[in-house]
């Protein structure tokens, strides 16, 4: 690929992508003043994956679980999140993360962002509470932007919007920068390190037919810009890649409306009845991205999620369920008759698939009900980096001068969708960003 000589640029890094772990990043990077860090970014009108997350962040050890009495550890974290997903080959990379968390998420909240420890925010397979989230629950959206706004005020760091990039510079082997396209023209920006931070490949449908193509035909709930471009750029030089056929899926898709219930509805009494008025899981007991596997085995793939006034007020000022209200894609049942002849069943049916479980409450009138769906919100498989973010070839070898974070990484869901756990995109993205982002700080100190 060639690009006019004169249309050259140098950084010390070039990171490819301004979500969350391009964000981390370079704000870590740029504690070191003399390095000079450019974040280009596709297209932030089209949004990056952690804006359209709930924008929980898992961490354990934190100071507000200390101060919630909550007894926890990265170590404890770690051995939850391999015990969901099975892939112990990356233990070393989790445990990497997990003891990075608490500082990730304390530095956050010392910006002047207002976290707090969601203890009213349970999750399947996570033995203690450890999600934080903002005050007010509005979601992801809402800490990209207060990290973009921390990049703004960097004296040699900034966000470079509408540059995309299309090819890396390869030099005897090393990648040494990146080509960049912007208002119609082609440019270099050398680089003593690149930092891949794009997100996955979930909306290029040839890739998702290649390598998810038993997932069906989700509902695809993510942003625009997760095209797999990291993918096809690392191929020449031999990158490795791993889990390609796991994403992060989710069985709580609202038909018609394309929003999502929370994942604390269920945990606050509220149970699934599939399309023949039957109950077919235990909903405590399972993850939303499994669920959307149980899910898309059901009549019409899809169920009822039916819930009542003490479970809706348990998490009615989450994003999710608020952007649900808003869409009117909750319905208001008075009586059980009239759930029954929602349901399309019987009341005495429909009373029996809403009973509790032992040790759970029971359901009171009026009742609230969501159809729901399977949908895929990114990618899990990616490039394998090792525990500092460098992107390694298949002989486990890292490829000089690339990192790569976020939805271009292996994510830690292991090799099958069932084994994601709560928190983990997040966790994966911010925390290489601090891991990435705080070593090249030091190296070029």
């Amino acid at each position: 690929m060639t690009t006019d000589p004169e249309e050259k640029r140098r950084v010390d890094v070039a990171i490819v992508g301004g979500g969350a772990c391009g964000l981390m990043t370079a704000l870590r990077a740029a504690a070191d003043p003399d390095l000079v860090i450019a974040v280009l970014e596709k297209s932030s009108r089209e949004g990056c994956n952690a804006a359209i997350s709930s924008g929980s962040l898992a961490a354990a050890g934190t100071r507000f679980q200390a101060a919630a009495g909550i007894v926890d550890s990265p170590q404890r974290h770690a051995n939850d999140i391999l015990a969901a997903s099975g892939d112990e080959e990356l233990r070393p990379v989790v445990e990497a993360l997990c003891k990075v968390a608490p500082e990730f998420v304390e530095w956050i909240a010392d910006t002047g962002y207002p976290i707090e420890l969601g203890v009213d925010m349970p999750r399947a397979g996570m033995s203690v509470p450890r999600l934080h989230a903002d005050t007010g629950r509005l979601c992801g959206a809402r800490l990209v932007r207060h990290l973009r706004a921390l990049l703004d005020r960097s004296p040699n760091a900034a966000l470079v919007d509408e540059a995309k990039v299309v090819d890396l510079l390869v030099d005897n082997g090393s990648v040494v920068g990146v080509v960049v396209e912007q208002n119609g023209s082609r440019q270099e920006f050398l680089a003593a390190a690149v930092v891949l931070a794009t997100d996955g490949f979930a909306a290029d449908p040839t890739l998702r037919a290649e390598h998810l193509g038993d997932l069906g035909n989700p509902f695809y709930a993510g942003v625009a810009t997760s095209t797999g471009d990291a993918l096809r750029w690392t191929a020449p030089l031999g990158a490795q890649l791993r889990n390609m056929g796991a994403a992060l899926r989710s069985g709580l898709v609202v038909i018609d409306h394309g929003t999502r219930v929370s994942p604390a509805l269920q945990f606050n009494g509220a149970v699934l009845v599939n399309a023949s008025g039957e109950r077919f899981v235990d909903e405590e007991s399972i993850g939303y991205s499994a669920l959307a596997g149980i899910l898309r085995r059901q009549p019409g793939e899809r169920a009822a999620m039916v819930f009542d006034a003490t479970a809706m007020a348990a998490t009615r000022e989450s994003e999710m369920m608020r952007d649900c209200l808003a869409a009117g894609a909750i319905r208001d049942l008075t009586t059980l008759a009239e759930l029954a002849d929602v349901m399309g069943t019987s009341e005495n049916r429909a009373s029996a698939a809403i009973a509790p479980r032992p040790g759970r409450r029971v359901l009171r009138p009026p009742y609230h009900l969501a159809w729901v769906t399977h949908g895929v919100l990114t990618t899990q498989g990616g490039l394998v980096v090792d525990a500092q973010g460098r992107v390694l070839d298949h002989a486990g070898a890292p490829i000089p001068g690339l990192y790569a974070g976020g939805g271009a990484a292996c994510g830690l869901a292991g090799p099958h969708s069932d084994g994601y756990s709560s928190g983990s995109g997040l966790l994966s993205a911010f925390g290489m960003g601090w891991i990435v982002g705080n070593r090249l700080a030091k190296r070029a100190a």
